[in-house]
């Protein structure tokens, strides 16, 4: 009898359809532990049944004055630990939660650190490129490492340059094979791929690529005085063609909202949205839902409440990826093997 396979969503090697991998081995760092975070207690729930592993046990408290205090309910005493925290709102109580219960776990003797962190903040914040203003990122970096992390993973960081930061090994993953996998499946005719601005465009290129589509990119400038974005123009045919218009994140929607007005000028038929991190803040699922899009392709990276997921958004799950990676690291296997790297 022949063995079905399946492709593990966002990466490129394939298992036995509705298997899970068994994790037996106790690596150099003892046996694996997965705690999840405030933030990401969906997503972590989902990985741990990709890993098969029971979530570890902590509490938390949250005093008067407005401390946080953790302590863990189980000892993680020379064992493989995995926190998987992502930075959604409220960003800074969720990133004192992931500092502390690291330093928790550090002070409890674990044998190895790793923090997953499928969304990171602050990474806009990269390069000095104003007088008297800080690199936010490399000092998120440099909290992390200090308060006793040996490996991170993140998804999909603003920048590649912020990996530099870090002194420690990391995977920085991304979610550009499971959200093209699907749009592939979709098979959309007469199709062009569009970056939503410059800075995107060269991961575009891949998506066109991988699509077999031409490439569009809008030409934006960024008014200072506001901190508002203008798209301006667009370089690349769309009239009579279906749009894929990408990105890495949508904050409050108003560079897409400009980009899709600017599309359906030049004569854009039906036009998809994706993009990895859905952080969706102030009015944008508002914004969103009145740009008549034909699909929003997103993920989980983030949690999205229900309150702001649109009847024609689609939301794809990095758990089994995430998971996948978990997996490979704890055994001390090749990540990159995961895309044919």
């Amino acid at each position: 009898m022949d063995t079905e396979m399946e492709r593990v969503p966002g990466t490129k090697i394939m298992r036995e359809t509705g298997s899970f991998p068994a994790i037996t081995s106790v690596g150099q760092y003892g046996h694996i532990m997965v705690f999840f975070g405030s933030a990401s207690q969906d997503l972590g729930s989902e990985i741990g049944l990709h890993l098969g592993v029971e979530p570890g046990n902590y509490k938390r408290t949250t005093f008067d004055n407005e401390n946080i205090f953790i302590r863990l309910e189980e000892s993680v005493r020379g064992q493989d630990v995995y926190l998987i925290q992502t930075m959604a709102s409220p960003i800074h109580d969720n990133i004192m939660e992931m500092l502390i219960m690291i330093d928790a776990l550090k002070r409890d003797s674990a044998g190895r650190i790793n923090v997953v962190i499928p969304y990171m903040t602050y990474t806009r914040s990269d390069k000095k490129d104003q007088p008297r203003v800080p690199i936010t990122a490399r000092l998120m970096a440099n909290m992390i490492e200090i308060a006793g992390v040996d490996r991170y993973m993140t998804i999909d960081l603003h920048a590649g340059q912020i990996q530099g930061f870090f002194n420690i090994p990391g995977d920085v993953l991304t979610a550009f094979h499971l959200l093209c996998d699907y749009v592939q499946e979709k098979a959309i005719e007469n199709l062009v791929v569009v970056s939503a601005d410059l800075g995107f465009a060269k991961k575009a290129r891949n998506w066109a690529e991988q699509l077999g589509a031409p490439l569009g990119v809008i030409e934006k400038r960024r008014l200072f005085n506001t901190g508002n974005a203008e798209a301006l123009t667009i370089i690349g045919d769309v009239k009579d063609k279906n749009v894929l218009l990408v990105d890495d994140e949508v904050l409050t929607g108003g560079t897409i909202a400009k980009a899709v007005e600017l599309l359906r000028t030049e004569g854009a038929q039906d036009i998809y949205l994706a993009f990895t991190h859905a952080i969706l803040a102030k009015d944008a699922p508002e914004r969103l839902g009145n740009l008549n899009l034909k699909e929003i392709i997103t993920t989980n990276t983030l949690p999205i409440p229900e309150s702001k997921h649109l009847p024609n958004m689609t939301v794809l799950s990095v758990a089994p990826l995430l998971g996948e990676v978990i997996l490979r690291a704890h055994e001390g296997r090749s990540v990159g093997e995961l895309f044919n790297e």
